[in-house]
């Protein structure tokens, strides 16, 4: 009786499940790659809009920024729970978009040190829009 669940677990009604959910997770990684290379197009937009129009970093943009890295941070956990299941992207440069991409934003916060001027909003908007060219090649390199 003590071994019930362990025919359970290995067998292949299990196995079926857990190969329906890597699809599931990986499907989820696809398209919220497609969300996040929205987001940081429209979030580098308003930052140049902001930028131009001399205004300086507010708390709604840090928040729209805050929201992008969680994107980023939800994407890495898919990604990582994917290769710890054996799956590997096309290209192996694809994890150090995706490394890039994860650290890039904390990154320049830092080095910023919490400046809300114009040129911080110049900076971010910048970084941002590079950060939308890095999800677009990271997209190119994940197939």
């Amino acid at each position: 009786m003590g071994n019930g669940l362990l025919v359970v677990l290995t067998g292949p009604y299990w196995l079926d499940k857990l190969v329906g959910i890597m699809d599931t997770i990986l499907e989820i990684h696809r398209v919220l790659s497609n969300t996040i290379v929205l987001f940081f197009l429209l979030l580098g937009l308003w930052g140049l809009v902001r930028a131009i129009r001399k205004m300086g970093v507010n708390g709604s943009f840090l928040g729209a920024m805050v929201i992008a890295e969680l994107l980023f941070v939800l994407q890495a956990v898919l990604g990582v729970i994917l290769l710890l299941d054996g799956a590997r992207p096309g290209r192996g440069v694809h994890l150090i978009y995706g490394t890039f991409a994860l650290v890039a934003l904390p990154g320049l916060f830092a080095y910023l040190r919490g400046d809300d001027s114009n040129q911080a909003q110049w900076y971010y908007a910048i970084g941002i829009l590079f950060l939308f060219g890095v999800s677009l090649r990271a997209i190119g390199t994940g197939t």
